[in-house]
């Protein structure tokens, strides 16, 4: 097999290699290419369908956000690396269309004096919504910049009142192979799991996200709850949250299991640390031609103090 290294490969040519390997049992020869290139096609001549969703009331403008140009919202909700619907990353706007987003509990459990069983709709309403413009950063080379709608995760956080021993928060997808059919497939390990540092669920940069362009979370983008974590790679900022639990011990996060040698736990935006197959020195804008640096910590350097001392190429 030939792995393209070259610094002009497309975002969208890039998969990781278990991926790859997993395809191969369901992809049905080479034909899909011409498949998925018309659907790309046919979506691109569609009106977004997140601009259906209903408006988010009373946002406020926080002084977190980029003054960058935003990614058009039809390109941020018609290309997404989701797993639980597709691989392809022009289909889980199909996919997810349907997909039932209420009623929607979130467990919140693990090494905290408040466990407790909380709907969807409550949490939103812990705290005013903010409107972030965030820089997103994937894995692939690949960026965007988004109007996120959420309010600091910490929010959440200090109203579980986490026990002293509690050093890491991870966060579970729901498991629903009947509605997310990349579930029925073993590409990954399901239910998908991610994991942060205490400090780093702290941050107040960290978002708990319910909201994009003024709008609910369309279901591709991870409706109804989703966390935002804006200098690392996007794989760390999981979707369609169920499950908020409070550790002792370093969480095995999912890609981190599954490719331990290519997706490491901490995963902040560091263009010194290539992936083992493609540089990370570079990345390109969704919906642009030309590539631009990649900035250490995604250009976020308010977060540096959190790892002074720390190998980054080790701790990648």
């Amino acid at each position: 097999m030939l792995i393209k290294k070259a610094d002009d490969i497309r975002p969208s040519e890039i998969t990781p290699e278990n991926v790859y390997l997993n395809r191969r049992k369901f992809l049905a020869g080479l034909g899909l290419t011409g498949a998925a290139a018309a659907i790309a096609i046919e979506e691109a001549a569609r009106p977004a369908r997140a601009a259906t969703g209903e408006q988010i009331p009373g946002i406020v403008k926080s002084p977190f956000s980029t003054t960058e140009k935003v990614t058009p919202m039809k390109d941020v909700t018609h290309y997404n690396n989701y797993y639980e619907f597709s691989v392809e990353k022009e289909e889980p706007a199909q996919l997810a269309e349907k997909f039932k987003t209420r009623p929607w509990t979130v467990t919140i459990d693990g090494a905290v004096s408040k466990k407790q069983v909380l709907d969807v709709d409550s949490i939103i309403k812990f705290a005013p919504a903010e409107e972030r413009i965030y820089r997103h950063r994937c894995v692939e080379a690949w960026s965007i910049v988004v109007p996120w709608v959420g309010f600091s995760l910490s929010e959440l956080i200090k109203r579980a009142d986490p026990l002293g021993k509690a050093k890491f928060v991870d966060f579970t997808t729901i498991f629903d192979p009947r509605d997310m059919p990349g579930q029925k497939r073993d590409v990954l390990d399901w239910p998908y799991v991610e994991g942060l540092r205490m400090d780093e669920a702290m941050h107040p940069l960290a978002l708990l996200c319910f909201g994009m362009y003024g709008q609910e979370l369309p279901n591709q983008d991870g409706a109804p709850l989703r966390i935002v974590i804006p200098w690392k790679y996007g794989f760390k900022s999981a979707k369609a949250i169920v499950r908020i639990r409070f550790t002792e011990k370093q969480p095995m996060n999912t890609w981190n299991r599954s490719a331990p040698n290519e997706y490491g736990f901490y995963a902040n935006v560091n263009p010194d640390v290539d992936h083992p197959r493609w540089s990370q020195k570079k990345e390109r804008r969704l919906g642009e031609f030309f590539k631009r640096p990649t900035l250490m910590f995604n250009g976020y350097d308010q977060v540096a103090s959190l790892y002074s001392g720390m190998d980054l190429k080790k701790n990648f």
